[in-house]
């Protein structure tokens, strides 16, 4: 017990020096040139560690879509071109990208001049592909492509307006129960809430489940996911937690997890986990 109490203390330690030394909550001096040094990468395998994940045998595909609305820079003429970007970092890159290090960088392209768009984008995925540790996919979409793209309903049964009573807004896997024999659904809930590990700003968020096994008790998965309304972590890591939760808690088939996040800072992070090798099209829901 001592030797995991320790190993479980050093992690923390190291987690919070190295967000210490990220750009969150701290004030920050919006660059006026392109400066890449501006990109601060996370380590996956910490945070994974501590929920049993090995980082070199994962137990799911994935990827994290986000979309940055706030990109702009200067064409040749010095007049100014604006594009609405989708990063696709693959789950098996070594590191995520911190957020606010994300939005420095994109405001950095601001009042740089770049010869057209198919260079801005070779130059993102040069440099987020350099931080996350896999190549980064980017997508670029005028105003007018993105509303042609629009806003998908989401899937599944919402399962919000069950009569369940709600006392724990602290983390609770406990609270998960099994329903009655096996089950295929769909069912998703806008009750999701988690909060920034450094700064404590709040984080909102859709999340859909869709599986095929033991049945998923809606009204205990919904405690659940209210069980998070005071947790602290990245996006990225509550997606996995969920995940882990209930593959270790029950038996699926198939199982997929993903969370459309509001955004903050002009970008909205929308994990994906999912038993099955099979990459879905990007979406957006209503609340993005």
């Amino acid at each position: 017990m001592g030797i995991l109490w320790n190993a479980l203390i050093n992690q923390e330690f190291f987690m919070s020096e190295l967000l210490h030394k990220s750009p969150l909550g701290k004030n920050s001096q919006y660059e006026t040139a392109y400066n890449p040094e501006l990109l601060f990468p996370i380590l996956r395998s910490v945070k994974r560690k501590e929920l049993g994940i090995d980082s070199d045998s994962l137990s799911f595909y994935g990827r994290d879509l986000w979309y940055g609305y706030e990109l702009s820079w200067l064409d040749k003429q010095g007049k100014p071109v604006v594009r609405v970007a989708l990063f696709e970092l693959p789950c098996h890159s070594p590191h995520l990208i911190e957020s606010k290090s994300l939005k420095l960088y994109l405001n950095s392209f601001n009042q740089s001049e770049f010869s057209d768009e198919s260079q801005v984008r070779d130059i993102l995925e040069k440099d987020l592909s350099g931080c996350a540790g896999e190549a980064v996919k980017v997508t670029l979409m005028n105003v007018q492509q993105l509303e042609t793209f629009g806003f998908q309903a989401t899937p599944g049964l919402c399962i919000d307006d069950l009569d369940i009573s709600v006392s724990t807004y602290s983390y609770n896997p406990d609270l998960l129960k099994k329903g009655q024999g096996r089950m295929e659904e769909t069912i998703h809930t806008h009750l999701l809430k988690s909060n920034c590990p450094v700064t404590g700003q709040p984080d909102w968020g859709t999340l859909v489940i869709e599986y095929k096994g033991d049945a998923i008790d809606h009204s205990a998965f919904l405690q659940y996911i209210c069980s998070f309304r005071d947790h602290q972590e990245f996006h990225e890591q509550c997606v996995e937690r969920v995940f882990t939760d209930l593959q270790t808690r029950f038996e699926f088939e198939e199982l997929t997890v993903y969370a459309q996040y509001l955004r903050r800072g002009g970008l909205d992070i929308n994990p994906w986990r999912s038993t099955q090798n099979k990459m879905p099209k990007p979406v957006r829901f209503i609340r993005q």
